[in-house]
């Protein structure tokens, strides 16, 4: 199965909506990458992604990744380093064991959905919603080699 094709488009909705509703309250930006396939360590590849998806160029540093490998059945969740230094140091590790514990019951969207919901209360206190907040990265699902969203 290709990553493009995992997800149904209502789930992709579902998503995408858990994405801008966790992003009204905060000036924090969360994106969702998914792969087929992430050969070596699921944190170094969230880290090119990162790269790939211009998250680093926010103005607050404040960008959320959460990388996903569908046949490999890896993921991890990195955050910018102006979120990184404000949350605690297992912050990111709590989210991805929750979303583990989902996908182990098959409970993908809604565990991606927990998670992003869980990322922007975070976001949210660290970094509340000003009222000259743009929204600074797509909230739309990135697949594969397709990192130009």
């Amino acid at each position: 199965m290709f990553s493009k094709d995992f997800f149904s488009q209502i789930q992709k909705q579902a998503i995408q909506d858990a994405i801008a509703n966790a992003e009204l309250n905060t000036s924090g930006e969360i994106r969702l990458h998914v792969d087929d396939k992430c050969s070596g360590e699921p944190v170094s590849k969230a880290i090119e992604t990162f790269e790939k998806l211009k998250m680093h160029e926010t103005e607050l540093r404040n960008g959320v990744l959460i990388y996903v490998a569908i046949t490999d059945k890896k993921l991890a969740i990195i955050g910018d380093k102006g979120i990184d230094a404000v949350v605690a140091e297992d912050f990111w590790d709590d989210i991805k064991n929750k979303l583990i514990e989902s996908f182990k019951v098959e409970k993908f969207t809604e565990g991606l959905v927990q998670a992003i919901e869980q990322s922007g209360i975070q976001l949210k206190s660290h970094f509340p919603f000003q009222s000259d907040d743009t929204n600074e990265l797509s909230n739309d699902i990135s697949f594969g080699a397709d990192q130009s969203k």
